[in-house]
């Protein structure tokens, strides 16, 4: 799709400041999945989410959102932006995967604020926001958070040792009645918000927590010296 190839040869920064009028941000860029986070560093987990995601909600593509700096998160051990923009470049190695750092061009490090403006870049974009269900159990702490819901259709992960709190959770609870059976998965990215789902797959334990420690490797597994 000519849209697509001209995203990628662009950086996030001339994006920002293309002509909307008459560029690819007017054109139908169809289903997009936004997996934000702070990528520190990316990992086999990030990927597998991705492709769960592509398949299951039947998404054109997806963008990675990699933060310059999450607000919950202690800048202390957070590499350079251009280190994990490398780090998400080289997991993901997937045709239907664009890693970008839109927020640092948009000058948004919260999630709902972000989401708000690239609605306004991409006003015919069909935007889905993805995320394991550790954060879904975590995202009452977040600024403005209901909004996000609000804003554009949900889909959450499982994770390993959240699934099950996640879905009991505060988010969960709040927006119970805005849930979507999974026999609708594929049609989540037409719905109007406020719209989630909880799509049940195989767990993948690898974390960047981990990886840092030294315990894992970003493709996945214990680490081998």
């Amino acid at each position: 799709d000519w849209s697509f190839f001209f995203f990628k040869q662009k950086t996030a920064y001339e994006i920002r400041n293309c002509d909307w009028s008459s560029d690819v941000c007017s054109s139908d860029l169809g289903r997009i999945g936004l997996l934000g986070g702070s990528f520190n560093p990316a990992h086999i987990g990030h990927l597998h989410l991705s492709k769960i995601a592509l398949k299951r909600l039947g998404l054109d593509a997806i963008w990675w959102l990699v933060s310059p700096q999450n607000p919950l998160k202690s800048s202390a051990g957070m590499a350079p932006l251009r280190d994990r923009m490398a780090s998400a470049r080289n997991v993901a190695r997937h045709p239907a995967i664009y890693v970008t750092d839109l927020e640092k061009a948009f000058g948004s490090t919260f999630t709902a604020i972000t989401l708000k403006r690239m609605q306004r870049r991409f006003p015919r974009a069909q935007f889905v926001w993805l995320m394991g269900a550790d954060n879904m159990l975590q995202i009452p702490l977040w600024k403005r958070w209901d909004q996000i819901f609000d804003t554009v259709p949900v889909a959450v992960v499982a994770r390993p040792a959240y699934s099950w709190n996640s879905m009991h959770g505060k988010a969960a609870t709040r927006f119970r009645s805005a849930r979507v059976r999974d026999r609708q998965a594929s049609k989540l990215a037409g719905r109007s918000a406020p719209a989630w789902i909880y799509i049940a797959s195989r767990l993948e334990p690898t974390s960047a927590t981990d990886i840092r420690a030294g315990k894992q490797t970003p493709f996945g597994g214990p680490k081998v010296y």
